[in-house]
């Protein structure tokens, strides 16, 4: 590996004459300077940006560690936290867990043997040995799309039990008295709060719940749980799904079995990314300002890591409801 000795000595000039070169060239003669960057052309060197960070004692990389970065709305977070980084001159290095606890506490490890500048974390669950271990490092972390369970750290989340709640009101007032809800695995704490919402705006309707727990949060398990919902007598009318993707691949089903959408069979998704508007049948879907979300957790992390004394602070978003055709007949 090419080293900043190398440069110096194939230029001619000082160690100092090419760290200024690269790090302040303005106060190198231009004629020094063009042949310190002709090297540096010439022989490939890239300066150690960690060993400059750590000489510093202050990391220009931030980490955004999400549970599924093939679900658009985590991929919508990372672009809100990256848009707030980047306004600050720092990077994001963005890992994903794929809902595993064991990845998890790899990539938190991993994280803080780097001594980044501080962490955005989705977690599988708010406790446990990996989350305790990385609390002991010392890095500054802010919780996204997840409320912090005590005052520890800072949180930005939405409201997922006034969102589940959303869903139930709708598809009563459209006329379902027979409703499935499609969840989520039960360790995730926004499915559990958007089951909360919905059975508790549901109380006292009459209307006969049936819960679905999927295997996961994605389409392929979207189309099992609606090939289940197509085998179960009486069919319910309407279904309400922790997400867009299982909201997705439930339509699919439904779709691929004749039924009609929402005729037959309305259908609620969570999120709204872009492809619910996008589907065949335009779906209807609680709506998470995604980007928000990201953005906010960076500014949080961002001054908490500029000043110490910044008290932790918990952002909590409201959800709304956006209707497409996908439960627009009235029953």
């Amino acid at each position: 590996m090419v080293g900043i000795k190398d440069v110096a000595k194939r230029a001619g000039v000082s160690i100092g004459t090419v760290s200024n070169v690269v790090n302040r060239p303005h106060v190198v003669a231009v004629a020094t300077r063009n042949r310190v960057l002709s090297v540096i052309e010439e022989l490939g060197y890239v300066r150690d940006e960690s060993a400059r960070q750590l000489r510093a004692g202050r990391s220009r990389i931030m980490g955004l560690l999400v549970l599924d970065l093939g679900n658009p709305f985590f991929v919508d977070v990372a672009r809100g936290a990256e848009q707030a980084a980047h306004a600050e001159g720092l990077n994001i290095i963005t890992c994903n867990s794929g809902q595993r606890s064991d990845l998890e506490a790899s990539y938190l490890a991993m994280f803080a043997e780097q001594r980044v500048r501080g962490v955005l974390l989705s977690p599988v669950a708010t406790s446990g040995e990996a989350l305790r271990a990385f609390r002991r490092s010392g890095t500054p972390y802010v919780f996204v799309d997840r409320k912090a369970p005590t005052s520890e750290a800072s949180s930005v989340a939405v409201d997922d039990i006034a969102g589940g709640a959303l869903a139930a009101r709708h598809l009563l007032e459209t006329g379902h008295r027979r409703i499935a809800f499609v969840n989520g695995p039960a360790i995730l704490a926004q499915c559990r709060d958007r089951e909360q919402g919905l059975r508790t705006a549901l109380e006292g309707s009459g209307v006969e719940l049936t819960v679905l727990e999927a295997i996961g949060l994605d389409v392929s398990s979207g189309r099992d749980a609606g090939a289940r919902l197509l085998g179960t007598s009486p069919r319910p009318t309407a279904v309400f799904c922790a997400n867009d993707l299982l909201a997705l691949g439930v339509l699919q089903a439904m779709v691929g079995a004749g039924v009609r959408i929402p005729e037959e069979m309305a259908i609620v998704g969570y999120d709204d990314i872009e492809f619910a508007g996008a589907a065949a049948v335009p779906l209807t879907s609680v709506r998470q300002p995604a980007q928000r979300l990201g953005r906010t957790a960076a500014e949080l992390l961002l001054n908490e890591t500029a000043d110490t004394t910044v008290e932790h602070q918990a952002v909590v978003f409201t959800p709304e409801l956006v209707v497409r055709e996908s439960t627009r007949v009235r029953r």
